[in-house]
């Protein structure tokens, strides 16, 4: 996954090396954990002479992408299956891929699709330096592989997460507005599988395949929605397809609105929706003409939405906003099922754990959130950043050193990352929370009257949604690891089977490889043709679509 040799097998030592080198001083390249040791092994950045901030500086969120065989020659683009984490990710495809790529069980490869070629660099928006690239300036480029999209500026960069070249393959460059968010669709049909959302608004659906077959900065093939801010001319704060539609995503807006799209549609027609007669109040208008798109507006709340994650399965929508609140929506039904307020400030990312039983949040009062589906409420608050947590999701891909494979007891992991530069991986173990017992003399829990954001006090929604818990009425938890990452404020992390995957606000991408992968890897290649693929795998996945096996 990381360097590779002529016969296409992992090279430690040279990823040892070249880390070495570019790690930056103070920070150490490896962190420790029950389970064992992970360490760095290469970085993915952006060539910061090309960079352009003319529409403002933005943060960087990263998507996981991975290509799928090209199909046969009538259709030119692919299915594929993804992950987001801006946001942090985020569709749940993420957790469906591991860090391999192609066919092989043990694809080590220097570049998606072929051997590295010891040729240098390749060059932003010229890809033929290396084997990898030569073929993607034409239409029979495969592209079958594991990709990294991230954005920095006014471009989105394409990296190939399996090769060990620090810089990106491909760039795109928007002229009118820089890009924010983008996720990517693990079930596209007709070849649109990523999507991006820009500053002004404007969102465009492309075709990965389609830019990597390009030698050009501009996007090619590209569907173009909310022109020019059309429907809405606010920020575009997050995107996500929805599980299972076959085509339609949303795009939430930092005016507390969120759209229905669907991809099959024009994006040159146009809705108009009614003015908002509550803006505190949560609202559905829906487009008057079949023909129309967006389809649907969602009034959320007033202020920013965040960010915004479907469970694995579709059926819920959860938001994070300005106001502090999580919101959970029966995404079919179009009802407000549930949420609650975080302790302090505005909440800022969302994650759901595979099954659907618990919601993560973070935000500004450094608090990690663990929300329960069933009990429709906060059951524990991680305790151990020192500033705003920017980024969660759930790893399920790993598995607790004593399961050894019973079910009785679950036990999740997940990981945070906050402005304070530091990457914290929790256990949560719900038999082990131990609640508070603090009641007051009617029996019920003592909740805080009202919030500490001052600004957002009068602006407390009603319903299903709970104020915030006093401090003494929820478990807290520790983190197992804290681990200061980079230098930079973290936007986003990615969980892979092989990896964990961490990013900074201004686009410097670290891979560190899990306990016992690069040994394993290391050990396999003398043996690798001898070696049976049918055995178990090094983790064990939740879902076992797409693991490698050793």
């Amino acid at each position: 996954m990381i360097n590779s040799n002529p016969n296409g097998m992992l090279s430690t030592a040279a990823a040892s090396s070249a880390n070495t080198a570019v790690q930056s001083p103070g920070l150490k390249t490896y962190f420790k954990t029950p389970e064992g040791r992970y360490k760095l092994h290469y970085e993915k950045t952006h060539p910061s002479g090309l960079l352009h901030y003319a529409h403002g500086k933005t943060v960087t969120q990263v998507t996981l992408a991975h290509l799928k065989d090209k199909p046969a020659p009538s259709t030119p683009t692919a299915s594929s299956s993804s992950f987001s984490t801006s946001s942090g990710v985020r569709s749940a495809a993420a957790r469906l891929l591991g860090g391999s790529n192609g066919s092989r069980a043990l694809s080590f490869v220097g570049g998606n699709g072929g051997s590295k070629i010891n040729g240098g660099n390749s060059r932003i928006g010229s890809l033929g330096s290396s084997s990898s690239s030569n073929s993607m300036g034409n239409s029979n480029f495969d592209g079958k592989g594991s990709y990294l999209v991230f954005n920095v500026g006014d471009a989105i960069f394409i990296s190939d997460l399996n090769s060990q070249d620090k810089d990106p393959i491909k760039s795109i460059h928007f002229s009118n507005s820089n890009p924010v968010c983008h996720a990517f669709d693990q079930d596209a049909k007709d070849g649109h599988d990523l999507i991006i959302g820009l500053i002004s608004g404007d969102v465009y659906s492309v075709s990965l395949r389609q830019q990597l077959q390009d030698v050009g900065k501009k996007v090619v093939g590209a569907q173009h929605y909310n022109k020019d801010g059309s429907v809405n001319n606010s920020r575009c704060t997050s995107i996500a397809w929805v599980p299972g539609s076959d085509g339609t995503f949303v795009v939430a807006h930092a005016d507390g609105n969120l759209y229905v799209y669907e991809k099959g549609k024009d994006g040159a027609n146009d809705s108009s929706f009614p003015f908002v007669k509550d803006p505190m109040q949560f609202s559905i208008a829906h487009a008057r003409y079949s023909k129309s798109n967006p389809l649907a507006r969602w009034h959320i709340c007033q202020g920013s939405i965040n960010s915004i994650a479907f469970s694995t399965d579709g059926a819920y929508l959860a938001t994070v906003g300005r106001d502090g609140y999580l919101r959970v929506f029966d995404y079919y039904k179009e009802q407000l099922v549930c949420g609650g307020k975080s302790y302090y400030g505005a909440l800022l990312c969302c994650a759901w754990s595979m099954d659907g039983k618990y919601i993560l949040t973070g935000g500004e009062d450094d608090l990690v959130q663990v929300w329960s589906m069933e009990d429709r409420k906060v059951v524990a608050w991680g305790e151990g950043h020192n500033s705003w947590v920017s980024g969660v999701f759930f790893d399920s891909y790993w598995s607790s050193p004593n399961s050894e494979g019973t079910e009785e007891t679950v036990m999740y992991r997940f990981g945070s990352v906050g402005q304070d530069t530091q990457l914290l991986l929790w256990d949560l173990e719900m038999d082990e929370i131990v609640v508070p017992l603090r009641r007051p003399p009617g029996g019920s829990p003592t909740y805080s009257t009202g919030s500490q954001s001052a600004h957002w006090d009068s602006a407390c929604p009603v319903g299903n949604l709970q104020p915030a818990p006093s401090t003494r009425d929820v478990p807290k938890i520790s983190p197992v690891v804290a681990h200061r990452v980079h230098t930079e404020p973290l936007s986003g992390l990615i969980f892979t089977q092989e990896s964990v995957l961490t990013v900074c606000r201004e686009g410097h991408i670290k891979i560190w490889m899990r306990p016992g992968v690069v040994e394993s890897q290391s050990n396999n290649s003398e043996t690798l043709s001898s070696t049976s693929f049918k055995e178990k795998p090094l983790f064990s996945s939740k879902v076992g679509s797409s693991s490698y096996k050793l």
